[in-house]
């Protein structure tokens, strides 16, 4: 395997993985109060059910992003994810902005994760 296609594919596997990892841990497996806190920003009174979606919808882009790894598409709805989820939590509780490990330092390295995984796509 080549230098850039290894490159690729550490790139890919860590961006899965962080959305696995986001999806299962904080909202299937135990529902975190920031993860509480932040469904109930947006007044939605369902929150164990909509944080049970957004998990399950977390790990379904992370096998996406590793089954389809000709496609473009689970990289651009990743970005389009780390983006907006940054913007949202900025608008709705941008107090979590100031945290340890905040959604800034990941949202960002995400990002850098699908610019790598984009760049060195065969």
């Amino acid at each position: 395997m080549s230098p850039l296609k290894r490159t690729h594919w550490i790139a890919r596997g860590s961006l899965a993985f962080m959305f696995a990892y986001h999806g299962l841990v904080p909202k299937l497996l135990w529902l975190s109060p920031g993860e509480r806190t932040m469904i109930q920003a947006h007044g939605i009174d369902q929150v164990a059910l909509f944080a049970y979606a957004a998990g399950v919808a977390e790990i379904a882009l992370a096998l996406w992003l590793l089954l389809a790894s000709r496609i473009a598409w689970p990289l651009i709805v990743a970005s389009t994810a780390l983006a907006g989820l940054l913007l949202d939590v900025a608008i709705f509780n941008p107090s979590l902005l100031r945290d340890a490990f905040n959604p800034v330092t990941l949202n960002v390295a995400g990002l850098a994760l699908c610019a790598v995984t984009w760049n060195s796509r065969g």
